[in-house]
């Protein structure tokens, strides 16, 4: 982090023996140091500077130095190491027992962060029970600092394949985890914090749909939330796709890959009924869910006066947002959102529209990325490969041609009067959607063009001529 000093040149070369494994750093400065922080916690005579509780609630200034010298040293896998053989994480237990001081737990808190990258250390740390139950209990911080450098370590841990599970069963265990989560999402205004739990949410979902179902179906479960002092505070009723949507509207102008993320999980969310449900049965009927998305869509992604290159940087959160899009239109005949819709036509025509120019703006980064993975590269050996970047742009226009698709068949002659008087619907585009849309979605495209041959007979004159096989069926 900026703000802490550089690790300290060390004169271990001096005194044989003394280097900390292929470091230049002291083990008798390490040492004094963590010697240094169990004296804070647990003070031999009563410090005049303490709280009336009897607990320091700032650090002096050398100590704050030298510890945060220690957490920007712990990412060496040596010194890691080190601070695990002298037992490091018990004190830090100690510290989060102890401690009124919000610093110092961050502090502490980020050198296990740092610690929990390498394996070993990480299987360590995730398999001590107790140690895991109070890292759990830091979510519940009114710190946001403190709260950034548990989710990270918290992130962590569950990249890593070995432990992810441990820490699923912990969590799927502790109800408050939910009902903290559930805050931060819908209370904070901190951005870094907002992505980094966000991260968190996505990995648990992606890695366990069972507690993924649990968390759609949750209300709160009387837990303890954040406060300032001891005092447990009962949190508010939170529901999930609230606070998911609260916390994208806060990242979505200051952070691209927030954003990235909020969406990520709104998507895995619709591949179970549970989610869907939760999405369009909200008590405004989903409207809150597809404004968010309709407004991203229509008005900040994937622009007019963007090149079309721009697909390519936002496939990810344009093939989320759409899936989402998606997954609402088709449960459209019971929701509210979709009567709203329909009452406002101006909410019709311009997604629709939208969706045209992302398959106009593949078509300009290069067809053959997009089409299929016969027209991919082939290698000597005559096998078809797909690198990831097209896999990604492949999927985009799959989920743009389905959305796309579907609201084509739901079109009636006055939104198409309105699609051609606001320019969503000419020739041009009308040609770029039916090139994307067939042969897969002939049905859509025949019943379009029915609709548009009530609204333009010639325009869908001109069409047939350029499909002949629409001709041949109508």
């Amino acid at each position: 982090m900026d703000r802490n000093p550089s690790p300290p040149c060390s004169d271990a070369e001096e005194e044989e023996g003394d280097a900390v494994g292929n470091t230049v750093y002291s083990k008798h400065w390490l040492f004094s140091v963590l010697t240094r922080l169990i004296e804070v916690i647990a003070p031999a005579e009563p410090d005049p500077a303490a709280s009336p509780e009897g607990a320091r609630t700032e650090l002096d200034e050398e100590m704050e130095n030298d510890i945060c010298k220690v957490w920007d040293m712990s990412m060496d896998e040596d010194v890691a190491l080190f601070l695990q053989e002298f037992n490091a994480p018990d004190i830090f237990m100690g510290v989060f027992a102890k401690s009124k001081c919000p610093r110092l737990t961050e502090i502490c808190v980020g050198i296990l962060g740092n610690m929990a990258c390498f394996q070993d250390i990480c299987m360590s740390i995730s398999k001590d029970e107790n140690l895991g139950q109070v890292l759990l209990q830091r979510l519940c911080d009114s710190d946001s600092p403190t709260l950034l450098e548990t989710s990270r370590l918290l992130l962590t841990c569950l990249s890593q394949p070995e432990v992810a599970n441990v820490w699923v069963e912990r969590i799927r265990e502790n109800p408050s985890v939910y009902d903290c989560v559930c805050f931060i999402m819908s209370s904070s205004t901190n951005v870094d914090l907002l992505v980094k739990v966000g991260e968190v949410v996505d990995k648990l979902f992606d890695l366990d749909e069972e507690l993924m179902l649990n968390w759609i179906k949750n209300g709160t479960c009387q837990s303890v939330g954040p406060s300032v002092d001891d005092s447990p505070e009962e949190l508010p009723d939170f529901k999930i796709v609230p606070c998911i949507l609260e916390a994208a509207k806060q990242v979505r102008s200051d952070n691209p890959e927030g954003l990235d993320v909020y969406m990520h999980i709104l998507q895995l969310l619709t591949t179970v009924d549970e989610g869907i449900q939760a999405i369009v049965q909200a008590p405004d009927g989903g409207k809150e869910t597809w404004s968010l998305l309709y407004d991203l869509v229509c008005q900040e992604l994937c622009q007019p006066d963007d090149p079309p290159i721009i697909v390519q940087e936002q496939k990810t959160v344009l093939a989320s947002i759409l899936s989402v899009l998606s997954a609402m239109f088709a449960s459209q005949t019971e929701q509210e959102y979709t009567r709203m819709r329909k009452s406002k036509k101006t909410l019709y025509m311009p997604l629709i529209g939208s969706l045209i120019r992302i398959l106009q703006y593949m078509e300009g980064c290069g067809k053959r990325a997009v089409d299929n993975s016969k027209e991919s590269k082939q290698e000597e050996t005559g096998r078809t490969e797909i690198n990831e970047e097209d896999f990604h742009l492949k999927i985009l226009k799959d989920i743009c041609c389905e959305l796309l698709s579907n609201m084509l068949q739901e079109l009636t002659k006055e939104n198409t009067l309105e699609g051609l008087h606001q320019g969503h619907l000419n020739e041009q585009t009308c040609s770029c959607a039916f090139q994307n849309l067939l042969p897969l979605y002939f049905a859509s495209v025949e019943s379009f063009l029915e609709v548009l041959r009530e609204a333009d007979q010639t325009l869908a004159d001109n069409l047939e001529k350029r499909f002949p096989s629409l001709k041949v069926h109508t």
